[in-house]
């Protein structure tokens, strides 16, 4: 085996080729239809396997009839000689002779490859020594000394593994941008979101408490004599185990004012036979930015509890409602 160059010698890495690898590499090229195109894929294909065969020694798992090289219909209108390295990308691994100083890179595998291989293959057929390795390239020539040594090859793909799946793990999740109930609709009658009037929950048993609420539509008359319109609407609320399997109910109270303001009033209830709210429930308002605006803790006796405020119209807050380590929160714009 000729050495390239003396900075090569140092870590480049001897392997030996099978006879199996060689017979495929002879099947492939015996199918091509000009003695140098026959030439081309057959030490393409070598240096294909040898590469395969070193990252099956280290364990990293590879795809071979994946790849361009394995198709026999590109194999005959390109130059291919990549390898699929198994839930990372698409490795090309380039013969090269041993006068040469540095490895022909087509054009068309610059920014497809996770990395460029460089092996030189033995005159003989029965050993191929990897050279190095890039990452990227951006001339046709990669010049050898250039490479890294191949025993930093593992390291890199199974870094740049873990890096694609990170990525990967990103885009999977969600944006989490809240559903917002627009309670101006509710004034025209449109319900959202499973809210549901206030009848509509009270004519269920399981939630109907001890108690009756007033009507969810009602009429006030503000300071001019003018009559405003309130509406209610509410929600079942379930913290789980949290609250011994005891939903409330949230009910949210609107009543339009004059200069585009809005009262709101939020109670919670207790639902069923229980007469009284868990003790500890929490019912918190929060402005737009997450800050703690209202609060209110239910005490051993409260049968509700209630936190009201003015807002404008395209105003956003949201309503938690917490116990413990267990928490709902609803988004709102007025």
């Amino acid at each position: 085996m000729s050495r390239i160059a003396d900075e090569q010698e140092n870590f480049s890495l001897l392997l030996p080729i099978s006879e199996s690898a060689r017979t495929t590499a002879q099947l492939f090229a015996q199918q091509q239809p000009t003695h140098e195109k026959s030439e081309r894929v057959f030490f393409n294909t070598l240096s294909v396997l040898t590469v395969n065969y070193y990252l099956d020694l280290m364990g990293i798992a590879t795809n071979l009839e994946v790849g361009d090289s394995w198709n026999p219909l590109l194999r005959l209108c390109m130059d291919v000689s990549d390898l699929e390295v198994s839930g990372v990308g698409r490795l090309e691994c380039r013969p090269i002779r041993a006068s040469l100083k540095g490895c022909y890179i087509p054009a068309e595998t610059w920014n497809q490859r996770i990395a460029y291989i460089v092996v030189l293959i033995d005159e003989s057929l029965l050993e191929a020594e990897i050279l190095g390795f890039s990452p990227s390239v951006e001339t046709e020539e990669l010049p050898l000394n250039q490479l890294q040594p191949p025993e930093a090859l593992t390291a890199y793909i199974k870094q740049y593994k873990q890096i694609k799946q990170q990525v990967k793990q990103q885009i999977k999740e969600p944006i989490n941008t809240p559903t917002l109930v627009n309670l101006s609709q509710w004034l025209a009658g449109v319900l959202e979101h499973d809210w549901q009037t206030v009848e509509s929950i009270l004519s269920q048993s399981e939630y109907r408490p001890s108690y009756l609420f007033r009507s969810s539509e009602s009429a006030l008359i503000n300071r001019e004599g003018e009559t405003m319109s309130t509406t209610r609407r509410g929600k079942v609320i379930d913290l789980g185990i949290q609250i011994a399997n005891q939903p409330a109910i949230l009910i949210v109270e609107i009543i339009p004012h004059e200069n585009q303001k809005t009262n709101v009033r939020l109670q919670l209830h207790p639902t069923g036979s229980h007469i009284y709210l868990q003790l500890g429930i929490i019912l918190t308002v929060l402005d737009e930015s997450g800050n703690v605006f209202l609060e209110a803790q239910s005490r051993s006796a409260d049968n509700y509890i209630q936190l009201q405020f003015n807002g404008e119209i395209g105003e956003r807050f949201s309503v938690k409602v917490g116990l413990d380590d267990a928490s709902i929160t609803e988004h709102f714009v007025i």
